[in-house]
């Protein structure tokens, strides 16, 4: 197949997170394009009927997907070779009985932050809400539930900054009062209250709306900047980019390997280890800590390889060693290395946008990464012809965690942490170099292609081809 070049999967990153301002929208669209690629949809409420060859996805909550694909050659006990990130985002939500009356000329409404957001950067920068709803069906006995997207896609609220003639102290430091400072001005005492904007987005009755978990988002659209065009800021980099190259290096495994066929070589060589599954999955909830029925800490990986293993004819036995071959990248965004507090960082390593993949340690395992991980790492990354790079916190300053050592108490596969090197994390428009989406891409093509074996002899890290 003719890959894509980095500007083409920066422009394709960039409308996507446009198009999808929440993680219910990032899942959509997710899903659209496992289906227009040929993948079909299974309930965890009903039986699955799985096949060698069979190409499927599964939703949790509507905000949590995992897609994958089963080899022809499905017998043996190679493991999956996973990737994981997440569709979440900081940012504020609203909450019931939003609008607030002040001074008996404006309406603003009532929001709480999601996540651990910088709140500076807020304000002062066109916003709007978007979500989903749920709608009423039916009536008495029969009534029941239909859950709709909703975005109102224009420019909607502001949080405005006091001017600084009334806070002279301003520029010298600000704690900000959540309750007070970050409600945004959404209309006049007279303006039409939220759920109706949004009954009216998605085309339904106000009155049907039985409930809603709507979000603010920033509206402004994502950019290429620098001398030479080197840098991208985007809103929502941190997960959604890693969750996009996730499933463009899932697909474009599949599609390889379509085109160009399996190495005679390697079927001699590998045999049944072929049949190693790849496992493209997104959680929600990464920024409140993942302990939801949705996030990294429930067991919706578990339940879906499970589930896989069992559809495959696997023994108990059988599902552990599949386990014990697998492997999994956790992709999570990473920090650069700041242009004005290089202080920040740890004395020698010194992650930089375009500088490649980043590769997270962290010695209290808040991060996974470990030198047997790492190394399988660097042996993907080496094949595929890829950059990379180092992070560790300052050894003062602590850091936080993410997917995959929460991940790792319900499926205990060796794992690395990894991210693409960013600054303004948290920040509602990040910052990240144009070279680095296409080279997240790359290393999750490489891992979808490829499978470990695990023996007393150490790991061998093949390729597996389809």
């Amino acid at each position: 197949m003719n890959r894509k070049t980095s500007g083409q999967y920066n422009r394709e990153m960039m409308d996507f997170i446009e198009q999808n301002p929440t993680s219910f929208h990032v899942i959509a669209g997710q899903q659209k394009q496992l289906e227009e690629a040929g993948y079909t949809q299974l309930s965890e409420s009903e039986a699955w009927e799985i096949q060698p060859g069979g190409k499927h996805f599964v939703i949790r909550s509507g905000s949590a997907i995992a897609a994958f694909r089963i080899p022809e050659n499905s017998t043996g006990t190679a493991g999956f070779m996973i990737m994981a990130s997440h569709s979440d985002s900081p940012a504020l939500k609203v909450k019931q009985n939003p609008e607030i009356k002040a001074d008996q000329a404006y309406t603003k409404l009532n929001v709480e932050p999601y996540g651990g957001l910088l709140m500076a950067p807020w304000f002062d920068r066109p916003l709007s809400a978007a979500g989903r709803i749920f709608v009423k069906t039916g009536d008495g006995d029969s009534a029941g539930l239909k859950c709709l997207l909703v975005n109102i896609d224009r420019d909607l609220l502001v949080i405005p900054s006091l001017a600084v003639h009334m806070n002279r102290e301003a520029n010298k430091g600000y704690a900000y009062n959540a309750q007070k400072d970050l409600l945004p001005l959404y209309g006049t005492v007279e303006s039409r209250p939220l759920a109706e904007l949004a009954a009216e987005a998605a085309g339904v009755r106000q009155e049907d709306i039985l409930d809603m978990d709507l979000y603010l988002y920033n509206r402004q659209p994502g950019t290429v900047f620098g001398a030479d065009k080197e840098f991208l800021m985007s809103p929502r980099l941190d997960d959604v980019q890693c969750a996009y190259a996730s499933l463009q290096g899932f697909l474009e495994s599949d599609q390889e390997s379509a085109d160009t066929g399996v190495d005679a070589s390697l079927k001699n060589t590998v045999g049944t280890e072929k049949s190693s599954v790849p496992v493209h999955i997104v959680f929600d909830n990464e920024e409140v800590g993942s302990s939801t029925r949705q996030g990294a800490a429930s067991t919706f990986l578990a339940d879906t390889l499970e589930r896989i293993s069992e559809a495959l004819g696997d023994t108990r036995t059988a599902y552990k060693q599949r386990i014990a071959n697998s492997f999994m990248l956790s992709a999570d965004n990473a920090h650069a290395v700041h242009p004005n507090h290089v202080d920040k960082a740890d004395p020698v390593n010194h992650p930089h946008l375009n500088g490649g993949v980043v590769l997270k340690y962290s010695a209290n395992q808040r991060y996974t990464t470990d030198a047997m991980s790492a190394s399988i790492v660097r042996i993907l990354g080496e094949r595929a012809g890829l950059k990379l790079q180092a992070f560790h916190n300052r050894s003062d300053i602590p850091g936080g965690s993410t997917l995959g050592n929460i991940s790792g108490n319900q499926v205990p596969v060796c794992t690395a942490d990894i991210g693409i090197a960013q600054l303004a994390m948290h920040s509602p428009c990040e910052t990240c170099g144009t070279e680095d989406t296409e080279q997240m891409v790359t290393l999750a093509r490489e891992l979808f292609a490829s499978g470990i074996r695990v023996g007393e002899g150490g790991v061998v890290v093949f390729h597996t081809g389809r």
